[in-house]
């Protein structure tokens, strides 16, 4: 049987750190990013971690 390939679109969206937490970026920077409030802006920008129980089925997309 031939090996799972890597999905390609969640490989370039998702970062493994050292202790294996699967880490993201905010959506909605995209664009239309004036009509945003600074709050909201500097919130965005900053990564954040993904749940236990979601990083189980990442990982089975991304390899490491």
């Amino acid at each position: 049987m031939p090996k799972m390939k890597t999905s390609r679109t969640m490989a370039k969206r998702v970062k493994f750190t050292g202790t294996g937490k699967v880490k993201v970026h905010h959506a909605g920077m995209g664009h239309l990013a004036p009509r945003k409030t600074r709050k909201q802006r500097k919130h965005l920008a900053q990564a954040y971690y993904l749940a236990k129980h979601d990083e189980r089925t990442i990982k089975e997309w991304v390899s490491k």
